[in-house]
C-alpha cells in the first residue's frame, strides 16, 4: 500500500492511541494472572501477536468483548503456561518474542517461537544465554541467536548476568517471568542499561498488578512466588507517547498560523518518549503540555537544530530526524547504535529516505546528523522499509516537502497506530491513497 502526502497545514484536536509498550506488558501480565481486564488497550498487529501468545499458553482473550466495550477480559494461565499445541508466530513483534521467550521457559514442555523475516534477523542471543545459565533449554534453531527459538523449562529462578545495552526487553522478560518462579530472580547488568525508561514502564505495570520488583546496586531483583492480581481486577492503558511524537511533530512543523494540534490522552507516565515535549521545545516549537488534563498542544515555531541523545528513547529517532530535516542548522542524534536493531536499521533508513527527499545527512555508526539548513525538502517516492515508525516519520516530512511525497509500505502503521492516516487527514493534511 502506498500513501500520498502533500504539503499541508494542520490544526485541530485528535487523540493518541493507547500505548503499545504498556499494552504488551498488560496483556502478558493478565496472562500470568488468574484473570484480569485490560481497559483501552491498543489493538494493533503487534499487540495481537501477544494476545495469540497468551492464548497459546492456555489463556483466553475475549476479543469479542473488546469490540463491544473497549475493554479486554483475559482469563490467564495463572503463572504456569501450558505447552502450546503449535508454533507461536510473533509476526513482526520483537516485544512479543522477547517477553514470551522468558514466559515459555516456565513451561514443562517445549515451545517454538518464530516470526517474519525481519523478526528472524533480530538478536535474541543474550536472553537465550541468560535462560540457559538459569538451567532452562533456550536455543536458536540456526544457532545464530536468532529465531526460530526453542524454549523449555521449568524456570525456577536464581541469579543471572546479562548485558543491558542490547535490549531492555530482555530485562522486562526476566522480571515478568521471575515473579512466578519459586526462587525469584536477581539480574546483574553486565553493561549500562539503554532504553532504561522501558524497564520503568515494566516496573510500573508490575506494581499495578500487585507484583514487587526493585532496583539493586547492579541491576534488578524480583522475588518469586508472587501472584499477578491488579486492583479491582482491572488495568487501564495510558496514551502512547511514541505515537504522540508524530502528532506533536506535525503541529511543530505544519500548524496553521495561530493554531495548534491538540493531542488528548497525553497523561504523564514512565514512558521515556515524553522527552519529545522537551526536544520540540528546545528546537523552537510552541509546546504546552497540561499534564493534569492529559492534553498536549503543539504549534509551529522557528525551528533550529539541536543535539539529542536517544540512548533511552530509541523510538524517537525517526521523528527527530524528520523534524531536523525541516529545522535550520544541524540536528545531531547521538548514542543511537542500538536503533539499528529494530524492525529495520532505522538510522540508515532515515538517512537514505530523507536523502531521497533532498535532505543532506551524515551517518556514523552511533550518530546521525541531519543538515536541515543545507536541505530543501522536495516530494518523491520513499520506502517505509516495512517499519511503522519510518512510514509515520516520513509523513511528517511530507507535510512540508514541495509537491507530493509517496510513502510505500504505508500499511505498516497498523503495528502501533492503525488509524494514523485518517487522524492526519482529520487534522487537515492532504492524504490520499495511491492508485
Amino acid at each position: 500500500m502506498k500513501q500520498h502526502v502533500s504539503r499541508s497545514k494542520v490544526a485541530g484536536r485528535c487523540r493518541a492511541p493507547p500505548s503499545k509498550s504498556y499494552t504488551h506488558r498488560a496483556i502478558l501480565a493478565a496472562g500470568y494472572a488468574g484473570e484480569a481486564t485490560i481497559e483501552d488497550p491498543l489493538v494493533s498487529a503487534d499487540t495481537k501477536a501477544t494476545m495469540r501468545a497468551v492464548e497459546a499458553f492456555g489463556g483466553e482473550v475475549d476479543r469479542l468483548r473488546l469490540k463491544e466495550t473497549g475493554a479486554l477480559p483475559v482469563d490467564g494461565f495463572d503463572g504456569r503456561p501450558a505447552t502450546p499445541d503449535d508454533v507461536i508466530d510473533c509476526a513482526n513483534s520483537g516485544t512479543t518474542m522477547r517477553l514470551v521467550t522468558a514466559c515459555a521457559a516456565l513451561g514443562e514442555g517445549l515451545t517454538v517461537l518464530t516470526g517474519d523475516e525481519s523478526l528472524r534477523s533480530r538478536p535474541q542471543g543474550p536472553l537465550l544465554s541468560a535462560l540457559d545459565e538459569l538451567g532452562t533449554r533456550a536455543e536458536s534453531t540456526r544457532r545464530n541467536g536468532q529465531a526460530p527459538l526453542v524454549l523449555g523449562g521449568p524456570l525456577s529462578g536464581g541469579e543471572v548476568a546479562i548485558p543491558g545495552d542490547v535490549s531492555s526487553q530482555y530485562i522486562t522478560a526476566l522480571l515478568m517471568a521471575g515473579a512466578v518462579t519459586d526462587e525469584g530472580l536477581d539480574i546483574e547488568l553486565e553493561t549500562a542499561l539503554k532504553s532504561a525508561p522501558y524497564v520503568e514502564i515494566t516496573l510500573e505495570v508490575l506494581d499495578a498488578f500487585g507484583v514487587d520488583a526493585e532496583h539493586t546496586a547492579d541491576g534488578f531483583r524480583v522475588p518469586g512466588g508472587q501472584q499477578y492480581d491488579p486492583e479491582s481486577g482491572r488495568y487501564a492503558v495510558p496514551g502512547d507517547f511514541s505515537s504522540i511524537s508524530y502528532l506533536a511533530a506535525a503541529g511543530a512543523v505544519a500548524a496553521e498560523d495561530g493554531e495548534a494540534v491538540t493531542v488528548e490522552g497525553a497523561q504523564p507516565s514512565a514512558q521515556g518518549d515524553t522527552a519529545i515535549v522537551e526536544i520540540l521545545e528546545q528546537m523552537g516549537a510552541d509546546i504546552d503540555w497540561d499534564r493534569e488534563a492529559g492534553e498536549l498542544n503543539a504549534a509551529a515555531g522557528a525551528l533550529s537544530g539541536v543535539e539529542v541523545d536517544v540512548g533511552d528513547t530509541p523510538d524517537l529517532l525517526p521523528t527527530i530526524a524528520a523534524v531536523g530535516a525541516i529545522a535550520d542548522g544541524d540536528t545531531r542524534i547521538v548514542n543511537c547504535e542500538h536503533v539499528r536493531y529494530k524492525e529495520t536499521d532505522r538510522v540508515s533508513a532515515m538517512a537514505e529516505e530523507l536523502g531521497t527527499l533532498g535532505v543532506e545527512t551524515t551517518e556514523k555508526q552511533d550518530k546521525l546528523t541531519v543538515h536541515g539548513g543545507d536541505s530543501e525538502l522536495v516530494g518523491a517516492e520513499v520506502d517505509g522499509r516495512g517499519d511503522h515508525r519510518i512510514a509515520m516519520a516520513l509523513a511528517i516530512a511530507g507535510l512540508v516537502a514541495k509537491g507530493t511525497t509517496t510513502i510505500a509500505g504505508a500499511e505498516h502503521v497498523d503495528v502501533s497506530f492503525p488509524n494514523f492516516w485518517s487522524v492526519l487527514e482529520d487534522l487537515g493534511a492532504t492524504v490520499t491513497d495511491a492508485e
